[in-house]
């Protein structure tokens, strides 16, 4: 939309104060309209809607002038470029993933330190030369293309991967001759969330119509479609398999097992949960079947031996647990128990070696156990300390690795012997730091009404507990999303010089459950902004920090998570740092993929309550314009995020830049050529984090060594 398009559908243009000043920061002017929605007879203005409009000129404009401002800012920090340089030092170190079996051979991720991205290696014994697959670096000058998955073709002939450009949701499939290592003139476009499910001489993969030119990362996604594609074809050749045109908003996918006796759908976006459809591909035109329908529930095929198929799943067990059916009688209602729900949540189960290997959450970290293949509990898998652990492993490979870290432990390696229940390093990373300086404790808080939260604390050994320490606070709270323990080179530098950093399981992530999850969401809400409010208020009642030293961050549900707090408590923080946040309650819906995020929000078209209750949190419209001193604020956003696209921060941050909240710099850097922040390649990481990190240690007036 242009100027005149504005005044038109908007109203009067105005200036929203000329040059606005904080501080001595001069903004950049921003328009204001006229525009303005009914709510359930609330008339709520929204002055900065053209911002929507992300492709406009004048928002290229508007964009280029706000990052100029922040770049203007950061350049000054005084000890920006040493931080970079030390970031860049950390972060460059080889990392390995796990290796995986399949077909005979050996397959694993590497990366040497600073690549983009990570390549795709594969040897043919555990212990021989590995050989490049796939290297992402060579399919962009810049590193922006991202490898997103991997599928081996049943007979081991082909693979099937997709990539993504710019951090974008779009996805595209290429398919590769393992012998040759060429491509095949296969090629798909327009796909989104989706793998290639391998079946028969092709696969199935889920695409929408090609969108809107110039709309291709705003316009909501409708009509989600599952394709087959047959190798050799075109794409305008592959057949529609299934649609459900009564449901435009929700999204479908198909999975075939190994031994291609079943195929299942999934549908899903309605709810936390998902729909659960089975076609027997053992008879000749078997119909597609409904065997799960509460979509308050979540059902995954773990496996399918045999005429048994294994199910994970939370229904009537909010704390997940394995159950099973005959594939002749597939319906729920004749499913039965096989492992039976814990007091701990459920996180992973696979079949190995005759047994499986099951893991649970327990207060946030992982821990792993060997079941036998009747499901009955033998032993638990002893791990180096509190943290998290994923295992590669296949039914029908003897190897077994696992991955483990925490967030002084880097990523290791661990070859698992199943037999007489021992772990032996395979692959440790050599790290550019100490990890043995550092220490991690895990403390319980009480929230405003009285439910204990756990959260990590990680800081230098012998730091004085003093009432000063510089913490960074970081959270989520949603979408049934556990924080559990991880690693992060660029949280060193912090670390390094006297900073604690805090990480909290709030209320609407999955730590413990779907109680927990639903804690946090519609009219609970507010329990997540409680949670994290308790959090930074126990770490000054027991002398880690004070109100001046406190940065919160948050990355999209965290985001709004930041947003919200700094809304309600403003005196409590000194910094804040909202990443790709859903900032706008009130119309996040109306873009993407936002209409399925309302299982977790509701929306303003709800209900009247739904909508007061949104708007009264919303971050955008509860900025406080009375001079009262906010944080400083540094909001991140790209121009490629198709998740949580960037209106949300372009509107949060005219809105902050225009409101009197004190002299503290409220700014916003808008990265190019990136997304949400899957795929980002290792340069733009580094130049993202040091700019983050030195707006938060700067003005947490830390002394940099």
């Amino acid at each position: 939309m242009n100027l005149k398009t504005l005044i038109l559908t908007g109203g009067m243009i105005m200036l929203s104060a000329a040059i606005f000043a904080q501080g001595n920061i001069k903004y950049p002017k921003t328009l204001k309209g006229n525009v303005k929605d009914t709510y359930f007879g609330t008339v709520v203005a929204d002055p900065y809607r053209w911002l929507e409009n992300d492709t406009t000129k004048e928002v290229a404009e508007w964009v280029a002038d706000e990052n100029k401002v922040t770049e203007s800012y950061l350049s000054a920090i005084p000890f920006r470029n040493s931080l970079k340089q030390r970031l860049t030092e950390v972060i460059n170190y080889e990392r390995i993933g796990a290796p995986f079996a399949k077909h005979g051979k050996y397959y694993f991720f590497k990366n040497d330190g600073l690549q983009n991205q990570s390549v795709f290696y594969v040897k043919e014994t555990l212990h021989g030369e590995p050989s490049i697959l796939l290297d992402p670096n060579t399919l962009s000058e810049d590193g922006t293309v991202a490898l997103q998955g991997i599928y081996f073709s049943r007979n081991g002939k082909y693979l099937a991967y997709t990539i993504s450009r710019s951090g974008s949701d779009w996805q595209e499939i290429f398919v590769m001759d393992l012998a040759t290592k060429k491509l095949l003139k296969d090629h798909i476009v327009w796909a989104k969330f989706t793998g290639a499910s391998w079946c028969g001489n092709g696969f199935y993969y889920s695409a929408y119509d090609k969108p809107e030119d110039g709309k291709e990362f705003s316009n909501v996604n409708e009509n989600h479609k599952i394709y087959y594609h047959k190798i050799g074809d075109e794409q305008q050749q592959d057949k529609l398999f299934y649609t459900n045109t009564d449901y435009p908003q929700r999204f479908y996918t198909a999975e075939v097992p190994e031994d291609e006796t079943v195929m299942f759908i999934f549908e899903s976006g309605a709810n936390t949960g998902n729909r659960l459809f089975m076609k027997d591909l053992r008879k000749t035109n078997a119909p597609i079947i409904e065997i799960a329908s509460d979509d308050k529930y979540e059902y995954a095929p773990m496996e399918v031996i045999g005429d048994t198929v294994y199910f994970f799943t939370n229904y009537k067990a909010p704390k997940y647990c394995l159950m099973k059916a005959s594939i002749d009688n597939p319906k729920i209602k004749n499913w039965t128990a096989f492992v039976p729900e814990t007091e701990n949540v459920l996180n992973s189960a696979g079949f190995t070696n005759g047994q499986m290997i099951l893991t649970y959450q327990k207060d946030a970290s992982i821990h792993a156990y060997v079941y036998s293949a009747d499901g009955k509990l033998k032993h638990e898998i002893q791990l180096p300390t509190l943290g998290s652990a994923g295992f590669n492993f296949d039914k029908k490979e003897k190897d077994i690795f696992y991955t483990f870290t925490s967030f002084i432990f880097p990523s290791t390696i661990y070859k698992y012997d199943i037999i007489n229940n021992k772990s032996e390093i395979f692959i440790s990373p050599k790290v550019q730091f100490n990890p043995t300086d550092y220490v991690t404790e895990q403390v319980f808080y009480s929230s405003k009404d009285g439910t204990k939260i756990p959260m990590f604390l990680t800081y230098k050994k012998r730091i004085e507990i003093n009432s000063s320490n510089p913490v960074l606070l970081y959270g989520y709270g949603g979408f049934n999303i556990s924080l559990n323990p991880s690693f992060s080179a660029m949280r060193i530098p912090f670390l390094e010089n006297g900073g604690i950093y805090a990480q909290v399981n709030l209320r609407g992530g999955g730590e413990y459950g779907e109680a927990w999850h639903l804690a946090g969401t519609k009219m609970q809400k507010q329990n997540v902004f409680d949670d994290f409010i308790a959090a930074a208020e126990y770490l000054i009642a027991h002398k880690y920090t004070n109100k001046q030293k406190i940065a919160i961050v948050g990355g999209s549900n965290g985001g709004l998570l930041v947003g919200a707090c700094v809304n309600q408590r403003p005196d409590l923080f000194k910094v804040a740092i909202p990443e790709v946040g859903v900032m706008d309650m009130l119309r996040y819906q109306k873009f993407t993929i936002g209409y399925n995020w309302a299982s977790d929000y509701g929306t303003s078209d709800d209900s009247k309550e739904m909508f007061d209750y949104l708007y009264k949190y919303s971050p955008i419209h509860n900025i406080k314009n009375d001079g009262v001193p906010y944080p400083a604020i540094l909001i991140t956003t790209a121009d490629h995020d198709d998740r949580v696209v960037p209106a949300h921060s372009f509107k949060y941050a005219a809105t902050l830049q225009a409101a009197s909240t004190g002299t503290a710099p409220k700014l916003i850097r808008i990265d190019t050529k990136a997304g949400h922040g899957g795929g980002k390649p290792i340069t733009k990481t580094i130049e993202e984090q040091a700019d983050i990190y030195s707006f938060i240690m700067y003005n947490l007036g830390m002394k940099i060594k």
